[in-house]
């Protein structure tokens, strides 16, 4: 800490005077960028497990904590644009910037501590993503894993039900006579799930584990919906997965839980995976790469287009930030869905808005910094 404000000091005062705006506003542009995407998706999805998987409220939170480093390499680059745009956008506003050119400071003298700023941001973004990323997610998932196999199992309580919804209503319904210890006891499932049939499992006892419910000593009856007895089976041992199918579930964030290089050598150990997954993986690899670099993108960009005409007497760097996240987004998710189909090569896919986006960037800011404006 003693180090930063050393440096700190040492910097010039119009690095400060530019740096001090810049953070402010980035701190800001995290935060509503971050609320914003919380409450599109993340609110969303938590709703949906505690209403449909029987998730417990506090473990739901945690797994949305757990996922904010994810949601932060996404707002990283857009609190750096926001941040740059509406500060530049402010100074020139005030005229200050024009000052500053007449004194012989050019826009290169001004723009460079927001590049060394998105830099460093970028740098941050990619640590975060290659060290907190694939712990908090594997985590994240573990616990949603746990959660979905516990059923939230009330210890002690008697005679209490169970309601597994599909996309239609009602699935299953599980009733326990009564739990001590985590032992479910006098266990009853009513599996209406499949069309013109009805299956009634019944179990003296049984638990839950990871991989579902597990019944002991019980037997299944399956009916038809005229109540005709299809078939009777019994057994010593069984287990029910419910609400979601947790072996495709392991199969999920595979990226996500990996940094580059163990994705490396998870896509080197794995050459029989299907096409569309190894192009999907490709991108992901890729990406962990691309999406820091778009920090410095943004400025780029965002740089040329914030130093407001003479003419206009109002702040758009609010407008301007989100148009380009807009189309940075737009471009990005037709890129990725180009580079899922094959029609694209993944690298190409991962790096196509920053081209496209560096390229508009370098060519704005080579005119506002040889055009007098």
């Amino acid at each position: 800490m003693r180090k930063i404000i050393r440096f700190f000091k040492r910097l010039k005062t119009l690095d400060k005077y530019i740096l001090i705006q810049i953070i402010e506003m980035f701190l800001m542009g995290v935060f509503i960028f971050t609320a914003i995407i919380f409450a599109s998706d993340t609110f969303i999805t938590l709703i949906k497990q505690i209403s449909m998987y029987g998730i417990p409220f506090k473990v739901a939170l945690i797994m949305i904590i757990l996922n904010l480093p994810s949601v932060f390499v996404m707002t990283i680059p857009m609190g750096v644009l926001l941040s740059t745009v509406m500060t530049l956008n402010r100074l020139s506003l005030a005229s200050e910037i024009t000052v500053m050119r007449s004194c012989g400071v050019g826009l290169n003298r001004i723009a460079k501590p927001i590049f060394v700023f998105a830099l460093i941001m970028s740098i941050a973004s990619f640590f975060i993503n290659e060290t907190v990323v694939p712990v908090a997610t594997k985590r994240s998932k573990d616990l949603a894993l746990w959660a979905f196999g516990q059923k939230n199992i009330p210890n002690g309580k008697q005679n209490f039900v169970f309601k597994e919804l599909g996309e239609n209503g009602l699935k299953r319904l599980f009733y326990v006579g009564h739990c001590k210890d985590n032992i479910l006891y006098n266990i009853s499932v009513l599996d209406i799930s499949k069309q013109g049939t009805i299956q009634v499992l019944q179990a003296r006892n049984g638990s839950t584990s990871p991989d579902g419910w597990e019944f002991d000593k019980g037997a299944v009856y399956t009916v038809s919906d005229q109540g005709k007895i299809l078939n009777t089976t019994f057994f010593e041992h069984s287990v029910a997965q419910f609400g979601m199918d947790l072996s495709r579930e392991l199969e999920k964030n595979v990226a996500k839980e990996r940094n580059f290089i163990q994705l490396v050598r998870y896509l080197s150990l794995n050459k029989n995976l299907e096409k569309s997954k190894v192009n999907e993986l490709k991108i992901e690899l890729y990406d962990k790469i691309a999406l820091p670099v778009t920090t410095i993108v943004f400025v780029l960009i965002g740089v040329p287009l914030a130093i407001t005409p003479p003419r206009v007497r109002y702040n758009r760097g609010f407008l301007f930030s989100i148009l380009i996240i807009f189309f940075y987004y737009l471009i990005r998710a037709l890129s990725i869905s180009f580079g899922e189909t094959g029609t694209l090569p993944p690298i190409i896919a991962a790096w196509l808005p920053n081209i496209i986006i560096a390229s508009v960037g370098a060519w704005l800011y080579y005119r506002k910094v040889y055009t007098i404006t």
